[in-house]
């Protein structure tokens, strides 16, 4: 990724693919942003872009699924950050044919859209739910894949895909595997979001799943920043790499933490509706990160207790802003 050759996002409407639109934007790259096609006319979190980067982009909507769409918005792209997924652990029990065909045939259409159009270079999002429980820390790319919900393993299968187009047809795709990413705009779906949404909404019993599983979460920005250097890093092509902060934490301390930065005291609840299938819970994450600190310099500023304290702190303060929380049905479990 060099000067300023058009880069396309897909998914560039959700949590990530919009701060990374920002983050090419304020870089000096020329941006195509791929959002998922609704009669609202809506672009997801790009409607709040940053003022500073706001017109400074291009917005292409269509659907991941439809081969053709995707073509197109890939030709003339140097390079391609595919971020366009359904990732809701919870919606995946309920509907795997969407996943797969999301997760899956979208990947597919990407690398076959990308080979045909000679882009440069292409980054496919994988996820730490690939790995399952953790069955030794840290976890390095050499952990065994197990997936323990249908979108773990369609997630999966999107990665083999890439590898093998890389193996097969010498496509220039690199795999980034982010462990879990949150901050401003994350989907209410996730535990943190779940956890500040319902005390900025007034809420002090709150409602969660399994309290006891630990993850290693990574801010947003910091993510940002890996597909941005993994993007950069030509010895990453054909290669799997994690990015992650290093810091592992339970639910439970999780939730404790969020309620001493916003000042609260909670009584912390397990909701059974909220809880996985016990064979399908994940219980351990926590990022083996060697690869991308030899690879790409890779660094989160977010590190430790107290960066994840100092992340914690900035979601919290952007979820009670009134405008931002008005976004949310705090009241109601999003799957």
């Amino acid at each position: 990724m060099s000067g300023n050759n058009l880069i396309l996002v897909t998914g560039a409407d959700g949590f990530i693919g919009s701060h990374l639109v920002e983050a090419l934007v304020r870089d000096g790259h020329e941006v195509r942003a791929f959002v998922y096609y609704n009669s609202f006319n809506s672009w997801g979190w790009l409607d709040r872009a940053a003022p500073d980067v706001v017109g400074n982009f291009e917005v292409v909507s269509g659907d991941i699924r439809d081969p053709h769409a995707v073509s197109a918005a890939v030709e003339g792209c140097d390079s391609v950050l595919h971020l366009a997924a359904l990732i809701a652990i919870p919606f995946s029990y309920q509907a795997p044919d969407a996943y797969v065909q999301t997760n899956v045939t979208g990947t597919l259409n990407v690398l076959q859209a990308a080979r045909r159009h000679g882009t440069s270079h292409i980054v496919c999002t994988s996820t730490s739910e690939v790995y399952g429980s953790a069955q030794f820390v840290p976890i390095t790319e050499e952990h065994p894949l197990n997936a323990q919900s249908p979108y773990a393993a369609t997630k999966i299968a999107a990665d083999q895909l890439a590898l093998a187009f890389h193996q097969s047809f010498d496509l220039p795709v690199a795999v980034l595997r982010p462990f879990n990413t949150y901050g401003p705009r994350q989907s209410a779906r996730a535990v943190i979001p779940t956890i500040i949404g319902q005390i900025a909404s007034g809420e002090r019993r709150i409602r969660l799943g399994a309290l006891h599983p630990t993850r290693d979460f990574t801010f947003v920005r910091d993510t940002v920043q890996g597909f941005i250097q993994v993007t950069r890093c030509d010895d990453a092509i054909g290669q799997v790499t994690n990015i992650g902060s290093g810091f592992e934490i339970s639910i439970a301390d999780t939730a404790a933490l969020i309620a001493s930065v916003m000042g609260v005291e909670v009584d912390i609840r397990t909701d059974e509706e909220r809880v996985r299938p016990n064979a399908s819970e994940v219980e351990r994450l926590f990022a083996g990160t060697e690869a991308a600190q030899r690879l790409f310099g890779w660094a989160p500023e977010h590190s430790g207790a107290e960066g994840f304290a100092k992340g914690i702190a900035e979601t919290a303060e952007w979820f009670q802003n009134p405008a931002n929380l008005e976004a949310y049905k705090t009241d109601r479990y999003n799957i």
